[in-house]
C-alpha cells in the first residue's frame, strides 16, 4: 500500500478501509453525527426563518431536473467534511517483526549401550526406549547446544555439543550395542568425558543427563570423583536409573521361548552423583515412565526465552486530507457560480 498513488479509487474499497487501525476510532462517530446536525439546523431554519410570500407564474411548479444541481455544493461540502474526519481518525498500517532469542543451555546426554540395555523390560528394549526419549527430548529444545557421550566398558563422544538437531538425532539413531567392543559399565569415566566436553563452555547453565541401568564395573575412574570434577565446573546432573530389577526378560531360547535373566543396579551410587552434582536421581521402570522423566528435566532446564519486537507503523491520513481539500476546492467553486442558484422558471 503506498500512499503516492492517492489520487486512486482504490482508497475508498472496503477492503482497503477494513484493512487499517485507526488511531482515533472517535471521528467516526462524528462522521455519524455530521448529517443529523446539518438535518437538525435545517428544521429549525424552516421552523423558524420569516416566510416569504412568492407570486407563481403559469399553471404549476413543475420539476426541473437542473433544480437539482443547487444540491452540488452541499454534497461536496459533506464529502470534504466526511474525509477530514477520516484523515482525522488517522488510518495506519502497522508491521511488526518479533525476534526470539535465550542464552541457551549446554546439555549433554550421557548414554549407557552397555549389553544390559538389550533386556526387554522396555519395548523393545532399554536402549531403543532410551533412543526415542532422547530424539523427542531434542525436539522440545530451543537454541540449547546438546552434545552426546556413550558408554559401556569404556566412553566415547559421540557428538560435541551443537546445535544441529537434526544430524544430533540421526547419531542418536544410528546407536546400536556394536559401536562399543569393551564390555562393563564405566559410570566414571563417561562423566569424564562429558565433564570434558563441556569444561570449556561459557554457558550459565550446564547440565549432564546420564542414563544407565548397571553397576560401575569398569573404566579408571571413580563415579563419584568424575561427579565432583563436574561440579566443580558448575555442571548440574540428573541421573536416571533404567529398568527393573529382579527377573526381566532378556531375549528368546532356542525354542523361541522368552528367555529370563536376573538384574539388579547400583541406584545408590546414581543418587550419590545426582547429589554430587546438585541434581536429581529418577527411576524409570518402563517406557512412559522414562518419558515423564524427560519431560520434568525438560520443564526443569528451560531457558528464558526472551522476545524484542520491532514495531513500523505507517500513517495514511495524508491520501484522504488530499481528497477532502479537493473537494473543498470544488465546493469553494461551485458556491459562488449559477449552480447553487438555479430556479424553477
Amino acid at each position: 500500500m503506498e500512499s503516492n498513488n492517492w489520487f486512486s479509487l482504490d482508497w475508498f474499497s472496503p477492503e482497503r478501509l477494513k484493512a487499517f487501525e485507526y488511531e482515533f476510532p472517535m471521528a467516526f462517530y462524528a462522521m455519524i453525527a455530521l448529517p443529523i446536525i446539518y438535518l437538525l439546523v435545517e428544521w429549525l431554519k424552516s421552523r423558524f426563518s420569516p416566510k416569504v410570500p412568492v407570486a407563481f407564474r403559469g399553471e404549476g411548479i413543475g420539476f426541473q431536473f437542473s433544480s437539482i444541481l443547487r444540491f452540488i455544493p452541499l454534497i461536496l461540502l459533506l464529502f470534504s467534511a466526511l474525509l477530514m474526519l477520516l484523515a482525522l481518525a488517522r488510518p495506519q498500517q502497522t508491521n511488526e517483526r518479533v525476534e526470539q532469542w535465550t542464552e541457551g543451555i549446554d546439555i549433554m546426554l550421557v548414554l549407557d549401550i552397555s549389553e544390559s540395555m538389550k533386556i526387554q523390560d522396555f519395548t523393545p528394549n532399554r536402549l531403543e526406549a532410551a533412543k526415542q526419549v532422547a530424539n523427542d527430548f531434542i525436539d522440545g529444545r530451543f537454541q540449547d547446544r546438546i552434545g552426546l557421550t556413550i558408554f559401556s566398558g569404556e566412553a566415547y563422544s559421540l557428538s560435541p555439543l551443537t546445535t544441529d538437531y537434526k544430524m544430533l538425532k540421526n547419531q542418536i539413531t544410528d546407536i546400536d550395542f556394536k559401536m562399543m567392543e569393551a564390555s562393563g559399565t564405566a559410570i566414571g569415566s563417561a562423566l569424564a568425558v562429558g565433564t570434558n566436553r563441556m569444561r570449556e563452555s561459557d554457558s550459565k547453565s550446564k547440565v549432564l543427563i546420564l542414563l544407565s541401568d548397571g553397576d560401575n564395573n569398569a573404566g579408571n575412574i571413580d563415579p563419584e570423583t568424575s561427579a565432583k570434577l563436574a561440579n566443580a565446573y558448575g555442571i548440574k546432573i540428573y541421573t536416571i536409573a533404567i529398568g527393573k530389577e529382579g527377573k526381566v526378560p532378556y531375549g528368546k531360547d532356542f525354542f523361541g521361548r522368552t528367555r529370563y535373566i536376573e538384574n539388579s543396579m547400583d541406584v545408590t551410587g546414581l543418587k550419590n552423583i545426582a547429589k554430587i552434582g546438585e541434581g536429581q536421581f529418577y527411576r524409570a521402570t518402563d517406557n512412559q515412565a522414562l518419558e515423564e522423566v524427560f519431560s520434568i528435566i525438560d520443564q526443569y532446564e528451560k531457558a528464558e526465552i526472551k522476545e524484542t519486537r520491532y514495531k513500523n507503523t505507517k500513517d495514511y491520513y495524508d491520501v484522504y486530507l488530499k481528497w477532502a481539500i479537493v473537494f473543498f476546492l470544488l465546493w469553494m467553486l461551485t458556491k459562488t457560480t449559477y449552480i447553487s442558484n438555479v430556479l424553477v422558471d
